[in-house]
């Protein structure tokens, strides 16, 4: 019970903090508005588009926010909770994108994020301190891909779902600027970030409800330490980073890149994996790879037996 007053508590301050008070501010970005009908539902309207009306949104929304609850491991049911509560935060969004030069490309060229759009070979060779060097090394720390992102389903208008798939796919750009892990502490605090930076509603309420799954000693520095660093960072000094064209900065300084878009690091967080560790991986990795091609050149020319296949 004390951690839902504490829920609750939390909702009035980030409502209050965020000029939320009226119910057309916040309340109705509990559904994913549009031109919905009560029981019929729109055409496709992109590939992977599947339609809803509103009661079938209703539920949906629902539906995932418990199995999201039991489980936090579904990230389908993230996704679904986040599409089905994106409700005018979308266009708000999408808004903040036009708002800037930066923005506008994003949406006018609409790139992705996966290991087939992005050389990661060409960002280990980058140097140290780089955006591109550091988004590599966090990715390999966390042993992470940017390859497991929910596609979307949905959202109705086609532009705004392409900004709900840019905000998954730039979720770990966020995690590597503010130099957070992975792991439930630390993805509540961004998620708090998120919120206050670009107002998406399941960010507030993976917020409020993952607390719930915390130790008391997790939850009370939470809220005494990366909830203070959430408002006044991603409210207060940080740009909009939905506007970021990441894939343009990859060479750029990541020191600069957070002065320039206001972003300082949250208290530091506790790794699974010490940063000397992952080098020492990588380096076992590029070591294994360059013998095994090696192999293969030395087989290709006949100096070598080839390995009999299994």
């Amino acid at each position: 019970m004390a951690a839902l007053r504490r829920a609750h508590s939390t909702a009035s301050l980030v409502l209050r903090a965020t000029g939320s008070t009226t119910s057309r501010s916040f309340l109705p970005a509990a559904v994913n508005v549009g031109s919905r009908h009560l029981f019929s539902r729109a055409e496709p309207a992109y590939p992977g588009h599947w339609p809803l009306n509103t009661l079938e949104n209703a539920f949906m929304a629902v539906g995932s926010g418990l199995m999201a609850l039991k489980d936090p491991r579904r990230g389908d049911m993230v996704a679904a909770l986040g599409e089905t509560t994106a409700g005018y935060a979308l266009p708000r969004m999408r808004d903040a994108m036009l708002a800037s030069a930066e923005g506008r490309r994003i949406l006018r060229e609409r790139p992705s994020v996966n290991s087939d759009t992005v050389d990661m070979e060409w960002l280990k060779t980058l140097p140290e301190g780089t955006f591109g060097r550091a988004y590599v090394s966090w990715l390999e720390r966390c042993g992470v891909t940017p390859d497991t992102r929910a596609p979307v389903h949905y959202i109705d208008d086609p532009e705004l779902a392409y900004v709900m798939k840019r905000y998954r796919e730039s979720h770990d750009f966020y995690h590597c600027l503010c130099n957070l892990p992975v792991n439930v502490e630390s993805e509540l605090a961004l998620k708090f970030f998120e919120f206050f930076n670009i107002g998406l509603p399941m960010t507030l309420l993976s917020g409020l409800l993952g607390q719930l799954r915390l130790t008391p000693e997790k939850r009370h520095r939470l809220f005494s330490e990366y909830l203070p660093w959430a408002l006044k960072c991603g409210g207060g000094t940080s740009k909009p980073l939905i506007s970021v064209y990441w894939e343009e900065r990859w060479e750029q300084n990541v020191e600069d890149m957070k002065k320039e878009l206001g972003v300082y690091d949250p208290p530091a967080a506790v790794w699974g994996r010490p940063l000397s560790e992952a080098a020492k991986a990588r380096k076992k990795k590029l070591a294994a790879e360059k013998a095994a091609q090696e192999r293969a050149d030395l087989e290709a020319m006949g100096q070598i037996p080839r390995q009999p296949t299994p």
